[in-house]
């Protein structure tokens, strides 16, 4: 695979998958560095709380992350459709959600105009978790 290749919103999305399922900063690393070699950016951000206080910050931290990593620049519409595609994956998981703690990771892949947005928790109280994955995707 080469760089100046647009790849679809499938290996953009499982990008984003990937991201948010690595179990430690190294491990984003060594899939940013791949991803990146096939011209597609990435950053993965951890995230944990109670998830009726976080979907403002779960957004803003999306955003943020997008930002600070380079997968977006500071235009309104880049920072508009990862602020869309992560309400959509917060919509997706939000009734599993509801009234519970949650910890995980937030992934965020872009390549050409295909951006995804993943995000992978851990929820519940105390020992009794449950695993819930969301994904969002939106054209730049």
């Amino acid at each position: 695979m080469e760089a100046n290749i647009e790849y679809g919103s499938r290996a953009v999305s499982k990008a984003a998958v990937s991201m948010a399922m690595s179990d430690s900063r190294g491990d984003e690393a060594a899939i940013k560095s791949d991803l990146i070699k096939h011209g597609i950016k990435a950053a993965a951000v951890d995230f944990g709380g109670d998830f009726l206080n976080a979907v403002p910050k779960l957004l803003e931290r999306t955003v943020v992350a997008a930002k600070r990593e380079g997968v977006i620049g500071s235009s309104h519409a880049e920072e508009g459709a990862v602020a869309g595609a992560a309400h959509e994956a917060i919509q997706q998981i939000q009734t599993k959600c509801a009234g519970l703690n949650l910890g995980g990771k937030i992934g965020i892949a872009c390549n050409g105009t295909h951006l995804s947005v993943c995000m992978f928790f851990a929820l519940g109280l105390l020992n009794l978790n449950d695993i819930v994955i969301g994904l969002g995707h939106r054209a730049v």
